[in-house]
């Protein structure tokens, strides 16, 4: 078990890895986070991005969706089941990679700036 001290959270994330040593998978399948990294043991229960990565996505996604439809409709002036058949394919397979993406970066940076829930502190 060799813990990487540095490891970039955007190269782990873009490569799924685990936030800790960089070599362990972060990822059971597409979205679903594993429990535990199998090369370092860390727990990523204690990391919950909830919503984040979600509302990042639809805000990215919308606007390079809307401007691509925008800019093909302009461009090429195609019939409306072009736009039905390559906006339909093309917005959920670039959905599942930025979330993916976007889900491992804010666990990334999460686990680097050792953030953590606001908690009172007794005097």
């Amino acid at each position: 078990m060799t813990i990487t001290p540095d490891v970039s959270p955007v190269a782990a994330a873009l490569a799924g890895r685990c936030p800790r040593c960089g070599k362990g998978r972060l990822f059971k399948n597409v979205l679903e986070l594993r429990p535990i990294c199998e090369q370092c043991g860390f727990d990523t229960s204690v990391i919950n991005v909830g919503d984040g990565p979600a509302v990042f996505v639809i805000l990215i996604l919308g606007a390079l969706m809307m401007g691509g439809a925008l800019i093909v409709e302009f461009t090429f002036l195609p019939p409306w089941w072009v736009h039905a058949i390559l906006w339909g394919l093309l917005t959920p397979l670039f959905a599942l990679g930025l979330l993916r993406f976007l889900k491992g970066l804010l666990i990334g940076q999460t686990y680097k700036h050792k953030a953590a829930e606001g908690r009172f502190v007794k005097d």
